[in-house]
């Protein structure tokens, strides 16, 4: 999970650290099965469920699950959420980061923020004897503290010789309900942060998560493991 984790987190970053205005998210997928390959890993999303892509590719008021496309294309100001996820020697590692393409307004910048910070919350939550109502109160207090929204039809999940494996780890909910946190556990926490509100809706390409009043979204992801003493993260840091 170790090695599963790094090659994910290593990939994000390279490939991140390429994204400017210009770009498709085609671009993006090519790069992605690439550097993949590069650490000796396979792209976990590809032919899921028949998905397309090798990375979902989540731009502006995309939400998840965005399908890699040559039409598709990076301009100045946007928001753009990569999710890469590895398997290695039979495990998968999951993470994802929302980058700014060029110059973003002080909106999109303060939203990306607060994603992290709501993200960080929740990893703040865990620890053997936990419960995983924790998690969702921790995220949902820093998102509506800040006047942003949670997104609920849509969670983390345990991660191990399988993508998604129970639980499925909400990002609202209350303290000390849920089943309880025990060490050696992993999963992911993946809040997905709207500006407007929560509610999206699923294009009719079966995959594509929107806003539905058109307003920003951001998201930030760690694989977690439960540990003695808190957590460790299998897929920090982010880039």
């Amino acid at each position: 999970m170790r090695a599963a984790g790094q090659a994910a987190r290593e990939t994000l970053a390279t490939v991140g650290a390429r994204l400017v205005p210009g770009i498709s998210t085609a671009d993006i997928d090519v790069w992605v099965r690439e550097d993949t390959a590069k650490r000796g890993g396979r792209p976990s999303q590809l032919g899921y469920h028949g998905f397309t892509g090798a990375v979902c590719t989540s731009r502006n008021a995309v939400v998840c699950h965005g399908v890699p496309s040559p039409n598709d294309r990076l301009a100045d100001g946007d928001l753009i959420n990569v999710d890469v996820t590895t398997e290695l020697r039979g495990f998968h590692g999951d993470t994802s980061a929302t980058f700014l393409i060029g110059a973003v307004s002080e909106p999109a910048r303060r939203l990306v923020e607060v994603a992290r910070r709501c993200c960080e919350a929740g990893i703040g939550a865990v620890g053997d004897g936990a419960y995983l109502g924790d998690i969702g109160a921790a995220v949902e207090a820093v998102a509506l503290a800040a006047g942003c929204s949670v997104v609920t039809e849509w969670a983390g999940h345990g991660i191990g010789r399988k993508m998604h494996l129970p639980p499925s780890v909400a990002h609202t909910g209350r303290r000390g309900t849920g089943p309880r946190l025990r060490s050696g556990m992993a999963f992911t926490i993946e809040p997905m942060i709207n500006a407007g509100s929560p509610d999206v809706r699923t294009l009719d390409d079966g995959w594509t998560v929107v806003t539905v009043d058109g307003a920003l979204s951001a998201q930030f992801e760690h694989t977690v493991l439960v540990t003695d003493s808190g957590c460790e993260l299998l897929t920090a840091p982010w880039p």
